[in-house]
Formats: C-alpha cells, structure tokens, sequence
C-alpha cells in the first residue's frame, strides 16, 4: 500500500482545531481557537464588497495590488518607525501564516537550527518541521515569560540559521521589551543569524506595555522579515490578508515560494485592507486596545474565581492558566474535563511545548463577542460551584 510521506508522518493535528470540533459536538462556547469573531470595520467591509461588485475579483499581482502595498508601507512608517520600499521590499500575503511559510521555504534549507521561544506558536514549530528544519527551544518562564540572553546563546551551534520572535506572543500574551529584543539583536549581529518577526498582534497591548518591531534596532533591517497581517486588527481571519517585509535581495524568492502555494492573497479582500489601513482613524486602534483590556480582565477575574490561576497577558488575547486543579493526567484530559463540566472549550497546554512542561496548561482566547465571554465565564463558575458543593 502506498504510505503518506515521511513528513506527513511526522505533522499532528492543531490541537486548536481538534478542541473547536469537540467544543462545536456539545454546542459549548469556543475559547480555543483565535476565531476573533467581532465586527468587521465599516469601511474595510464596504471596500471589499465595492472591489466584488466593480469586478476585482482576479489574480493579483504576485506580490499583491499597489494601493495595499503603499497602505502597508505607510503604516510600517508611522506605527513601526520602519522604512520599507512597497515596491522593492514588501510582499502581501495569504495571512501571516502563509508569509512565514514562504519565507521559511526561501531562507531555510533542511537541518538547519531555528531557535523558538516556548511556550511557541505551534504552526511555528510545524512549519519549521515540515521543511526538514529543527526548531531549538528557549523556555520562557512564568508569569512573566522572562528570559535572559545566555538562555539564547546557550543553544546556538553551528547550524543555527535563524530566530523566530512573535510578541505579543501566541499562546503566552508575552511581549518582549525592547531591552530584551536588543540581547536578540545583538546574538543575531554576533552569529550572523536570520530574524522572523511575527507581529500580528502589535496593536493588543496592555498595561503600557510597548510594541517594537526589532528590524528598527540596530543592524537588523538587513537580517529580518517582518511578517504581521489583518486578522486580528480587523477581525478578517477568514479573509488571509497578511505581509512579509524584507531586504529587497530577499523579495523575490519569498514571493516565488508564496506564488507557487498561493498564487496571491484573494484580491477583493486586499482592497478592504487597504482601506482599512487608509481609512480608520488612531481612535480605532485605541478603543481596540481598551476593548480588549476589558474582555482580558473579564476572563481572568473569572478564571481566577474558577480556581484556574491565569498568567496575566501583557498583549494579545490568549491567557494561559494553571488547570493543576482539574483532573486528568495531562492536559488534553484536562480540556476534556472542563469541556464536559461548563462547556468552555480551551487549548491543552502540550500543544504550545515540546515537551510536558504544558500538561498543568489551558490557553483560552478572549477574542469573542462579549456576550459569548460573558456566557463562557459564567459557565466557568460551575467549577467552582463545584469545588465548594
């Protein structure tokens, strides 16, 4: 019988998208998955519906139209303090995740080492693995997910190519200091090493917390691709609209590997981006900051009350909480457990480590409408009904 590759053989599914299905079987109230199902901003839904309606419905450029690439640009600008040529150096692509595979299959080659922060980003390391590579891990350490440059440098080998930073960070909300992104500059200056930014939540930050694209640091815009997108800031995840920006030596390779798998990002839906990116004032992204902040504390408090201590996050919308409480020998047992309980589906802590480190994990995700967080934490109050029955 013919057997799927070596590489299929290796690949799990997301534990992320197993809990949606188990949570979708009790019709319970999904925090696993990163759905970020809130309303769509006005003028990027009217943009893309405009886009269907005139016909744009075709191929686009490869490296995506000029309106959205010049819209990118000037946000990289102004937000980021980070200048980007549109033509020479940036590329759209189908979500962050599909620009972090192209990369991936331009700039790496098989056993090469690339260094994680973990907890990670699972499609992080699968991606890494798919491609032959070797994902190398720096354990970040709770509440505060610190580490310390000689945890890095510790790991380094001859076969190190690169370093994967995402901050705010998926699933630990951690967001990475600009002290301790210059350890990382320098570490990648000193070993000649790649940087792959994932920057997709840089607009939930909390509690004064900064966000700083480390291309800006130093001798790093010449070593780094800075990928981020719009499905979180405009709750598109459906959609895949993201970017890589790179050295310009880079663009076309990056734009071959994601030509041959995507052909481009769908083409309406650029349009809406880009008016979104044009359109939307500063008070947007400041009343998305304290909506988020609330839905953060609405969860923890409940978390808290539930006996399921959580890691308060500094940015993003993922907690990460201590489930030690709750029965089961790991932490998919224990998933199960507070599914069947409150019907709250969470993401068992293994999915984000290597190794057991995560088995006294949940990640709940507070991307949702209000009414489903306030549903979900009340749900959460059964166990401690039940802890006090």
């Amino acid at each position: 019988m013919v057997e799927v590759s070596v590489n299929a053989s290796r690949i799990k599914q997301s534990e992320i998208r197993i809990m949606s299905v188990e949570c979708e079987r009790v019709r319970g109230v999904n925090l696993a998955q990163g759905v970020c199902d809130t309303e769509v901003p006005e003028p990027v839904r009217r943009a893309a519906k405009a886009a269907v309606d005139a016909g744009l419905n075709q191929y686009t450029r490869l490296d995506g139209i000029p309106a959205l690439r010049g819209a990118i640009a000037n946000k990289l600008r102004d937000h980021n303090r980070l200048t980007v040529d549109p033509e020479a150096q940036l590329l759209v692509t189908s979500g962050a995740t599909g620009g972090f595979f192209a990369a991936c299959m331009a700039m790496l080659n098989p056993a090469d080492e690339v260094i994680l922060f973990e907890p990670c980003y699972g499609y992080h390391a699968h991606t890494l693995t798919a491609m032959n590579c070797k994902p190398v891990f720096v354990r970040l350490n709770a509440p505060d997910w610190k580490f310390i440059a000689d945890d890095v440098e510790r790991v380094i080998t001859p076969r190190t190519k690169a370093i994967v930073v995402n901050s705010p960070a998926n699933p630990s909300g951690k967001v990475m200091s600009r002290a301790e992104l210059g350890w990382l500059a320098e570490i990648a200056v000193k070993h000649d090493l790649l940087v792959f930014t994932d920057e997709i939540y840089e607009y939930f930050l909390y509690d004064g917390h900064e966000h700083v694209s480390i291309a800006t640091l130093p001798g790093m815009a010449e070593r780094t691709i800075t990928i981020s997108g719009f499905s979180k800031t405009f709750s598109i995840t459906g959609w895949r609209i993201g970017y890589a920006a790179c050295p310009a030596r880079w663009k076309t390779s990056i734009g071959y590997f994601h030509d041959l798998t995507y052909i481009c990002a769908p083409a309406p839906f650029q349009h809406g981006a880009a008016a979104g990116l044009n359109e939307l004032p500063k008070k947007f992204y400041e009343d998305l900051r304290l909506e988020y902040l609330h839905k953060r504390d609405l969860i923890c408090s409940a978390l808290t009350q539930a006996g399921l201590a959580p890691s308060i996050p500094q940015g993003a919308y993922y907690i990460l909480a201590d489930v030690a409480a709750l029965p089961g020998s790991n932490s998919k047992e224990k998933a199960m457990h507070l599914l069947r309980e409150t019907g709250v589906a969470a993401v068992p802590g293994n999915a984000f480590y290597h190794d057991d480190a995560g088995e006294n994990l949940l990640r709940f995700c507070f991307a949702k409408r209000l009414t489903d967080l306030e549903n979900a934490c009340n749900r959460l109050q059964r166990l401690r009904a039940h802890a006090t029955a």
